[in-house]
């Protein structure tokens, strides 16, 4: 197949839309079921090369979660634990196959973003993740290959029209990349660029010690950065993006964003929050909506008289600023990646806050000095890798 004719393209005033090959070849998936959108597309082609890199830079599958082109989280496949498993839901599946451990990391570790997503994965989908996605609001996945019986599971989400797609991992794209914007063509070579450990040995900070596990995952954060909107920061540990900010103008900003999310990622493992009264017959969505509006400044939308009982058994008691503060100051050995230099040591100022303590970035700002100090002031280790990954 050549061509793949679409519904739309971006909006559905967008029209006619297809995919296609130029060069004549065969599209290098196949459509098992349902019917891709335009962004389902992107959000699969994107997923798909963060999860293959992903996958040969730490040996084990790995898993991410897209939405509107940019993961929303990534992961690879180590255990969970028993607050993780309860966290993102799936204590109640028992043990998980790697590959199923990765995706509940990606989908758990922002599930407010990831709502709706479309999954990438870098193994064949077995039935572990398949009875994890099919109970989650999802537009649809793609693999190198699905068992048979993990095929049936998910051909039945969606009334039957899930969309499900199988890609050659063999394929190889064309070295030089093209698009269009306002009718003119755009050409550029392909970011082959390879993340791997020997990218983090110029440490530039006076602390040098960079743990294995804090090699993954500057790895893993660096590989998320590779396929988000830019400007991105990813913050990382435990083998999974734990928060990711996209497409900001300012880095500041996507350090602050990211660093929202990672805190509200360790929030929720507190037990104030892992003893919330939920009533029985509350949805999943609803239940990580009251969750995040819980941990946030917001929080009397679900504590005021008339609110939380539609969401509560018993009304909890407010999470103070002071309570939140306190279990936050035991979040540490985050990793933190940059897809461009830091340009002031605020960004670094901030990520202390949220526990981190390995940086990767590119360097080469007129005031490295000033980030490097900065750096130094919390005891961090901070690598240049002297690469930016801006995609766009």
């Amino acid at each position: 197949m050549n061509e793949l004719s679409l519904k739309y393209g971006c909006n559905p005033n967008q029209k006619p839309a297809r995919v296609f090959m130029e060069n004549g070849s065969d599209l290098p998936l196949t459509v098992l079921n349902g019917k891709p959108g335009y962004i389902n597309l992107l959000d699969a082609f994107n997923g798909w090369q963060l999860v293959k890199e992903l996958k040969e830079a730490t040996g084990l599958p790995a898993a991410t979660s897209f939405k509107h082109v940019s993961p929303a989280g990534a992961a690879v496949g180590l255990p969970l634990s028993p607050v993780e498993a309860k966290i993102y839901w799936v204590d109640d599946l028992g043990e998980l196959s790697p590959l199923a451990c990765a995706y509940a990391r990606a989908r758990g570790a922002d599930r407010m973003s990831s709502y709706g997503d479309f999954i990438s994965l870098s193994d064949t989908c077995d039935v572990d993740t398949a009875n994890l996605v099919k109970r989650e609001v999802s537009d649809g996945i793609i693999a190198p290959g699905y068992t048979p019986e993990a095929l049936e599971i998910l051909k039945s989400k969606k009334n039957g029209n899930y969309c499900i797609l199988q890609i050659d991992e063999n394929y190889v794209p064309e070295a030089i990349e093209r698009k269009q914007v306002f009718g003119v063509t755009f050409e550029q070579g392909r970011n082959n660029f390879v993340i791997n450990k020997e990218l983090l040995e110029n440490i530039v900070t006076k602390n040098h010690d960079l743990p294995e596990s804090a090699k993954v995952d500057l790895m893993l954060s660096l590989i998320v950065l590779k396929y988000t909107q830019s400007n991105s920061v990813a913050y990382a540990k435990g083998g999974q993006a734990i928060g990711i900010g996209a497409g900001q103008q300012s880095r500041i900003h996507c350090t602050r964003l990211a660093g929202s999310k990672a805190d509200n990622w360790f929030l929720r493992q507190s037990p104030q929050v892992l003893e919330l009264p939920f009533l029985d017959d509350i949805r999943r969505a609803d239940r990580d909506n009251a969750i995040d509006i819980y941990i946030g400044h917001d929080y009397m939308d679900v504590l005021a008289d008339g609110a939380w009982q539609k969401v509560f058994k018993t009304k909890p008691e407010v999470f103070t600023e002071e309570d939140k503060r306190a279990w936050l100051d035991k979040n540490t050995g985050v990793s933190l990646g940059s897809d461009a230099f830091f340009p002031f040591g605020d960004n670094i100022e901030r990520a202390a806050k949220s526990g981190v303590s390995y940086i990767a970035e590119p360097g080469g700002s007129i005031r490295d000095d000033n980030v490097i100090e900065t750096c130094d002031k919390y005891n961090m280790t901070m690598c240049f890798t002297g690469m930016r990954l801006f995609h766009h």
